[in-house]
């Protein structure tokens, strides 16, 4: 017997409906940032990071909702979510969201995604365009969200990363390095490993050079001995015959 839904019961769908991205461009700039930063807190067991999970930030409203592209929630644990209900997270609300605009996104929806992180409370928001190159911020002050003025060397107070805009825009950890496309992470990773082989197979290579040299001179002094017992039974002969070996 199927059992009837509660009326007070309410379901909080893990799907709105709406794509990941609308092209090729923006997911590669979703999946680069959402990725580094896995990285950048992997050993963090409280940095909880999602790629397109949908935020629900009051119990009781399924209507009210959102799937930033990237967002990072400080003070909970990672582990798997079909959807973040706030409510079931200490009621901790995202501090940092990452949006990638496409082509198909229109101003109403992007002025309806600022309007929801500033009244919910991200304290960190930020746009970047990939086809246009540009890039925008906010920053919580005051209990709002207020623009960034100077975002090119901006760090993000949350992430300690820093920003730069040249011909795209650039990220760098707080230890200098660049965010990587998992392609250039991989190969940088392989490049690497190469490299570790090549000084491996080097160090095998002066090993087996150092044990040449080594057997060499073994033979050589071997020789040497040889030699000096030979004079030294020549010498014993010739005092036999009462010669002086040492004058001759």
């Amino acid at each position: 017997m199927v059992q009837q839904l509660k009326k007070s019961e309410i379901i909080y769908p893990d799907c709105d409906g709406q794509p990941m991205s609308d092209n090729t461009l923006q997911f590669s700039w979703i999946v680069k940032i959402k990725e580094n930063l896995e990285i950048l807190f992997a050993k963090n067991p409280d940095v909880f990071l999602a790629g397109d999970l949908l935020w629900y930030p009051v119990e009781g409203y399924n209507n009210i909702k959102r799937a930033p592209d990237t967002m990072v929630v400080f003070g909970r644990p990672k582990g798997y979510r079909g959807s973040y209900q706030q409510w079931l997270e200490d009621n901790i609300a995202p501090q940092v969201v990452f949006e990638i605009l496409s082509p198909g996104n229109r101003l109403a929806e992007m002025a309806a995604k600022f309007e929801f992180y500033d009244r919910y409370g991200a304290e960190e928001y930020y746009i970047y365009d990939p086809d246009r190159v540009d890039f925008t911020g906010w920053l919580r002050q005051e209990g709002r969200l207020q623009g960034i003025t100077d975002i090119s060397g901006w760090v993000s107070p949350r992430l300690g990363v820093r920003f730069e805009l040249q011909e795209e825009l650039e990220i760098y950890t707080p230890a200098g390095e660049l965010f990587l496309s998992p392609l250039e992470i991989a190969q940088k990773a392989e490049a690497a490993q190469q490299k570790a082989q090549e000084a491996q197979q080097e160090a095998v290579r002066q090993r087996a050079r150092a044990t040449v040299a080594e057997e060499q001179q073994k033979i050589e002094r071997d020789r040497a001995n040889a030699a000096e017992q030979r004079a030294a039974v020549m010498a014993a002969k010739l005092r036999e015959l009462g010669l002086d070996p040492d004058t001759m």
